[in-house]
């Protein structure tokens, strides 16, 4: 006891209005839950879609008539069993129909019942799709809006999971929280009406007090497993992640023989997701428990009021019958109360995630007054151009480099120059810090971004297919491209050939990233894919460094026919590929050091032909 005393004394006892990490926790879980409802409240009741709110109001009505139905459902029940047994005085109607007719017409009500529900379900489900397919929808377009920045840090596994989860909860968000909590209070209030009215006031205090711990109950422990889901929610998408990253580099996996450290690195975080699921588990049992508890409790103690009133003689059996009818009837959605309220929860945590991921702001945004680019040649400049990744450590310090209509301009450097970064700069995957980008006289950041990417074709350094057929991959250089038109294009781009060698031709799938072509046969591809864009501008951004002499030889041939009449931005590594340049700008940190020809430059015996005796060196040596 000493030691929790001196630690006490050392720490100080904490301040009285020091916030509780949980409930701050909650508070904002709660924030958030009512910022989703906010968000997805609208596609509910669209200003610009009637069809919608009609849906919406028969839905209701629908909902109504099964609720009224389900209360009076016992009615017919009681008096079957009164007319069987003899008691009680039934209205005349049902005399002169009879038990086994009011029986029928029991069982009539309880389809009525169920009927009504389906349709409610049935008319509301397009609304639920729609809204559904509409978030979904919002969330790739903002994905795709948002910078390379954000796309360079984020993690694709966890993002998938992330708008999987969220677009599925928009459904039964719209669907629990309008056909489960709302329903659930109308019933429980027109029950305890009737028993209180039917019956006695005390029937409605037993009721109104079970429901109210029930309700305590349930809220409470399922806050607590929110908390536990949510945190087996992150343990999932840590091990997806994992999963997503290892599989996407599988070939480094192999490399360095780390088969059994991606399994082990997997299976801490699938450990942490076990844990999390069995306290899942755990507390759905003591949930079940408890709920069963205080339920049978409340019925109990309405069952022996009845069978005290009918041994009174103040109620008949089918009273007794009826009562019991009522309190099984409201068990069945309060049982469910603690799924839909945890499932609810859930939902708005899920949509919450994807909510924020629909807040990240757009970093490149198109002017208010952006007009779409008119090129007219195609002359490109920068100047005074000041850019960095993050403010502290610049990239870019006050570059100028003017590219002619029509010339081609290669861009050299040592790692870490700058040389990539232009090429960003002029696709506007970045907005410059100072200076300005412009071409044939128009500032990029005063043009759309749309019109600006349709004008400039690049070939990277490492060509990315989609996992579809060598067609499709071509063809999406251009919208709507003819099967002529992909064919033409892999023909100045050397490839038909090839690819008319493969069993299946252009419908040949690539696999995942074009993992099942070579390098070469990559780049050839990507270069028939610009050439099918047909841009005036071309940014060649060390197109050919990760493939072989041979092929590189091969490839830069068609790289120079395919600049032909076009401004051409060529970044490069190996100088050899770049010597038939109109001028060579050398970077060196940030700045332009020398510029020129390749032979204007080599005279003048600067950083540029330490650069090119360098390699020159390296290529012999090898």
């Amino acid at each position: 006891m000493p030691a929790d005393t001196t630690a006490q004394g050392q720490s100080g006892p904490a301040p009285t209005n020091s916030p509780d990490p949980i409930e701050a926790q909650d508070v904002a879980e709660r924030r958030s839950g009512w910022r989703t409802i906010r968000k997805v409240a609208p596609y509910l009741w669209p200003d610009d879609k009637p069809w919608v709110k009609q849906r919406v109001v028969i839905a209701l009505v629908m909902l109504a008539m099964a609720k009224v139905i389900a209360v009076t459902t016992p009615f017919f029940y009681r008096e079957a069993v009164n007319l069987l047994s003899g008691e009680g005085a039934s209205p005349a109607w049902m005399l002169g129909a009879g038990a086994v007719a009011i029986t029928v017409v029991y069982g009539l009500t309880r389809v009525m019942n169920v009927g009504f529900q389906q349709l409610r379900d049935a008319v509301f489900a397009r609304v639920a799709q729609r809204a559904l397919r509409q978030l979904a929808l919002e969330t790739f377009q903002h994905i795709h809006a948002l910078s390379l920045r954000y796309h360079i840090t984020r993690k694709t596994g966890g993002l998938s999971r992330i708008i999987e989860r969220g677009v599925k909860g928009v459904e039964f968000l719209l669907r629990f929280l309008l056909f489960s909590i709302g329903p659930l209070i109308l019933e429980l209030a027109l029950t305890g009406i009737i028993l209180a009215v039917v019956f006695d006031i005390n029937y409605l205090f037993v009721l109104a007090v079970t429901i109210a711990a029930y309700v305590w109950f349930t809220f409470k422990v399922t806050e607590w497993r929110v908390r536990i889901r949510k945190e087996m929610n992150d343990q999932d998408t840590d091990a997806n992640q994992k999963a997503v990253d290892s599989l996407l580099n599988f070939e480094t996996v192999k490399y360095f023989g780390a088969e059994a450290r991606e399994a082990r690195r997997y299976d801490v975080s699938m450990e942490g997701y076990e844990a999390a699921a069995l306290k899942t588990s755990y507390s759905l049992a003591a949930l079940n428990f408890g709920q069963s508890l205080i339920i049978t409790a409340g019925l109990v103690a309405v069952m022996v009021m009845a069978a005290m009133g009918v041994q009174s003689g103040d109620l008949t059996v089918g009273d007794f019958v009826m009562v019991n009818a009522y309190m099984i009837q409201i068990t069945m959605p309060l049982n469910f109360l603690g799924t839909v309220y945890r499932e609810i929860r859930q939902a708005l945590v899920d949509m919450g995630e994807m909510f924020d991921l629909l807040e990240q702001p757009q970093e490149v945004r198109d002017a208010p007054n952006a007009k779409p680019i008119e090129v007219d040649g195609g002359n490109v400049r920068l100047e005074n151009v000041v850019f960095g990744y993050e403010a502290a450590r610049p990239i870019l310090k006050g570059v100028d480099i003017d590219i002619p209509a029509g010339q081609t301009v290669a861009v050299v450097g040592s790692s870490g120059s700058g040389k990539s970064t232009i090429g960003r700069l002029m696709f506007r995957f970045y907005d410059v810090g100072d200076g300005r980008i412009t071409i044939d006289g128009q500032d990029l950041r005063d043009v759309t971004q749309e019109s600006l990417h349709a004008q400039i074709g690049v070939v990277p350094q490492d060509t990315v297919l989609f996992n579809d057929t060598i067609f499709y991959n071509i063809a999406y250089g251009r919208d709507g491209a003819t099967r002529a038109e992909v064919e033409a294009a892999a023909k100045a781009a050397q490839v038909h050939d090839f690819i008319m060698s493969l069993p299946e031709g252009y419908d040949t799938a690539v696999g995942e990233r074009g993992l099942k072509l070579s390098g070469g046969e990559k780049q050839r591809v990507g270069i028939a894919r610009t050439l099918l864009k047909d841009p005036p501008i071309l940014v060649l951004d060390e197109a050919t460094s990760a493939l072989d002499t041979d092929t590189e030889m091969e490839i830069q041939a068609e790289l120079k026919a395919m600049g032909e009449g076009r401004t051409v931005l060529t970044i490069a590594h190996r100088l050899s590929t770049i010597v038939d340049a109109d001028r060579i700008v050398v970077l060196e940190k940030g700045e332009v050091v020398e510029e020129g020809s390749h032979e204007a430059l080599l005279e003048r015996d600067g950083r540029y032909a330490q650069l090119w005796h360098r390699q020159a060196n390296e290529d012999e040596a090898a």
